[in-house]
């Protein structure tokens, strides 16, 4: 059993300080603006993406104090990235981290606010604190990427758009499985990927291990993706901090419900039955009782939610293991990667 808490705690009790150093704003910055960012960004967490960024200048040889700055503004973008998820015109969240949004407390124009200014602000942190006017920008390319149009934007916009989506509008679930894997690779994913790859860059790694590490958090977004997924049916809003079956509930795609419905399909082929995509609609795809409610024949094998969410168990520790793959490289200095990947597999919140 990996204790997330210990193995975090060093990297946590540093960068509090930094994101505290962060959030302290020249004349200028209103103050309810300024107390708006300071309760997004110094609210309670692991940290998880600072600290990768960290790992990951260690693994490459690096001290954890060469990726301040990054880790700083990541851990920006990311919360600029949840005020904005939690308001009513995208996922309408009330409770994050166990407390009331930032909409919520402060009011929607204020939190949107807050989230451009937190966006603008990782780039400047850059700015001021990398010396160096090439890993300046090198730093500043990475991240702005991953929050971009093809990254975590763009893919919030698809991860939006889902909700709207039936199953019969792809060619099989296994095709609508690709598709949520393309939407988390960038809604998700990409900014896991950035950690990585900075925390190397600012460490002056090599490109191979650069290469290697990203590989490592692509594996290590999407496994993180499909947990948060298996927990939003098996946890609870006061274990996780925040609201629970609401995903499925809007009619998202979610991995267990999609490999669920994998499954009744493969179900159905083995017993020799018609398998008609357009008769399946996801958002209805399973009951307060976990069953699946596609309007197949009374022969049919419906596929119970119970199935959908070991089959996602057993797709996230296979990413896991290919996010073990890519540290090879690394020996003993990746290490703490390797057990922050294995706790992906033990996560309850």
């Amino acid at each position: 059993m990996i204790d997330v808490a210990e193995l975090l705690r060093p990297y946590r009790d540093v960068i509090e300080g930094e994101l505290d150093r962060a959030c302290r704003f020249p004349e200028g910055c209103p103050e309810k603006l300024a107390e708006a960012i300071r309760y997004a960004v110094l609210a309670p967490g692991k940290r998880l993406r600072p600290a990768l960024v960290m790992m990951a200048a260690e693994a490459c040889g690096g001290l954890r104090e060469d990726a301040f700055a990054p880790a700083v503004a990541v851990e920006m973008i990311h919360a600029y990235s949840l005020i904005h998820d939690d308001l009513p015109a995208m996922d309408d969240d009330d409770l994050r981290r166990g407390r009331p949004t930032t909409h919520i407390a402060y009011g929607e124009a204020t939190a949107i606010l807050a989230g451009d200014a937190l966006q603008s602000q990782a780039f400047a942190h850059l700015y001021s604190r990398i010396s160096d006017p090439i890993l300046a920008s090198r730093l500043m390319g990475e991240l702005a990427i991953a929050s971009g149009a093809s990254g975590l934007v763009g893919g919030q916009e698809d991860d939006l758009a889902a909700e709207t989506i039936e199953l019969s509008v792809f060619e099989s679930p296994s095709r609508a499985i690709r598709h949520l894997e393309s939407i988390h690779r960038r809604k998700t994913g990409a900014l896991f990927v950035a950690c990585a790859k900075m925390g190397a860059i600012a460490a002056g790694g090599s490109q191979e291990q650069v290469d290697a590490l990203a590989r490592f958090a692509d594996a290590f977004g999407l496994a993180f993706q499909i947990t948060d997924d298996v927990l939003d049916f098996t946890s609870d809003a006061e274990t996780l901090g925040k609201r629970t079956g609401k995903d499925s509930g809007r009619g998202k795609f979610t991995f267990p419900d999609l490999m669920a419905a994998q499954r009744d399909e493969e179900s159905r082929l083995e017993l020799g039955l018609a398998v008609n995509p357009h008769d399946a609609d996801l958002r209805s795809g399973c009951s307060e009782s976990g069953r699946n409610e596609y309007d197949d024949s009374e022969t049919a094998t419906r596929t119970d939610i119970g199935v959908g969410i070991a089959l996602a168990r057993e797709q996230a520790a296979a990413l896991i293991q290919s996010a073990h793959d890519s540290l090879e490289l690394f020996g003993t200095s990746g290490q703490r990667l390797g057990q922050m990947a294995d706790y992906l597999l033990e996560r309850t919140s």
